[in-house]
């Protein structure tokens, strides 16, 4: 048996998920979901910051299109480590496409023009 907080909604609900994926504590349907997708297969949307030359700021802030595969958090940190980017950057574009092997981009979270 697996213990969770679900992060689904403030709640905090306490999670239980047996081997046969059988969710006990939860107050919402989101709840079960979670616990099952985190009992499987827990992923966690990354946010981070990627270098940039030729703008007002030296960083530019990114996340993860969606959630990504938990054990890949290291390997996707390396890789977001290694990314230098050179301005203009637009919120939504990916920065790196199919980040630490996972089929999921990286994309940029603000706008950051070229300074002249």
């Amino acid at each position: 048996m697996k213990e969770f907080t679900c992060i689904i909604c403030p709640r905090g609900c306490r999670l239980k998920v047996d081997e046969e994926l059988n969710v006990t504590g939860n107050s919402c349907p989101r709840g079960e979901a979670y616990g099952k997708q985190e009992a499987v297969d827990p992923r966690r949307t990354l946010t981070s910051t990627v270098r940039i030359e030729g703008a007002m700021f030296n960083v530019v802030p990114v996340k993860t299109a969606s959630p990504i595969p938990k054990g890949k958090i290291a390997e996707a940190m390396r890789q977001i480590d290694s990314i230098k980017l050179q301005a203009p950057v637009y919120m939504g574009e990916p920065v790196c496409e199919n980040l630490a092997g996972t089929g999921i981009d990286l994309v940029s979270t603000r706008d950051l023009e070229k300074v002249k």
